[in-house]
């Protein structure tokens, strides 16, 4: 692996894991497009980059629901970041359970899904469709502030479809939110929240194949710091737009791969 391919695959997975458009499609085609060998354990890594980019930019956030969380549970006192924090404990449970399974059956998950560049395209298609109707026809009566157990639990069971790449782990939790009343900033930055214990458990999980060369480190510096500037923009962008830059998107990247198998 060369520094340039680090640093593609860096800025990609900086993109593509936090916007709805999923990085494990992206993190799969560009290297299939180009014909390079990317180590496995690399794609982890590079997760790992934009779960220090979510644990820095909601750095204050993470603290407050760790505090709540243990005064909640410790000391019995009732408070919302307390609540909000075990909330995404019980909404995290059912991606780690689909997370772990998958790992014990990776060979035959490769050759169904994540090496399939028409499963792939489907999904994109199928996923930037629903995504753009459940946006237009959703209402925004949520903010994040007032997220219920039944909201929190179903996006957050919402994430096991996110094993098929090409739906978006951020796609899905989203489109979930949306569809549940959600406003698009709130259901991004909970999707967000929602994302680092499972990217935190994947990461201590294949720790020691990671391989600390400079191009490793590079990968995962440039995905954090591009991770930064996306997590700033789409929550600004959020507050007056729509999802349906991201859903365009999505169908014709798909189609576009659809095309190269075919053509």
């Amino acid at each position: 692996m060369t520094a340039i391919q680090a640093i593609v695959l860096g800025a990609v997975q900086g993109l593509t894991e936090l916007l709805p458009i999923s990085s494990s499609a992206h993190l799969f085609l560009i290297p299939w497009i180009f014909n390079w060998n990317i180590p496995e354990a690399f794609d982890v890594a590079l997760h790992f980059g934009t779960l220090l980019a979510i644990g820095l930019f909601f750095f204050k956030d993470w603290i407050e629901l760790i505090k709540g969380g243990y005064k909640s549970l410790v000391k019995k006192e009732k408070n919302r970041n307390g609540t909000m924090f075990w909330y995404i404990v019980i909404a995290t449970i059912p991606g780690g359970i689909i997370g772990f399974v998958l790992d014990h059956f990776s060979e035959q998950y490769k050759e169904s899904f994540s090496e399939n560049p028409v499963v792939i395209a489907i999904a994109l298609i199928v996923m930037g469709i629903i995504l753009y109707l459940v946006d237009k026809k959703s209402k925004s009566n949520t903010s994040y502030e007032k997220l219920t157990l039944k909201q929190t639990f179903i996006i957050g069971f919402s994430q096991a479809l996110a094993f098929i790449p090409g739906v978006s782990r951020s796609g899905i939790t989203m489109t979930t939110g949306r569809a549940m009343g959600v406003d698009r900033e709130s259901t991004a930055k909970f999707s967000f929240m929602l994302s680092a214990p499972i990217v935190l458990g994947a990461t201590i999980l294949k720790f020691k194949e990671f391989i600390f060369s400079f191009e490793f480190l590079l990968g995962v510096l440039v995905s954090f710091l591009v991770g930064i500037v996306v997590i700033k923009f789409l929550l600004e962008y959020l507050k007056k737009g729509s999802f349906k830059l991201f859903a365009l998107y999505r169908v014709i990247v798909g189609i576009i791969v659809l095309g190269i198998v075919i053509f």
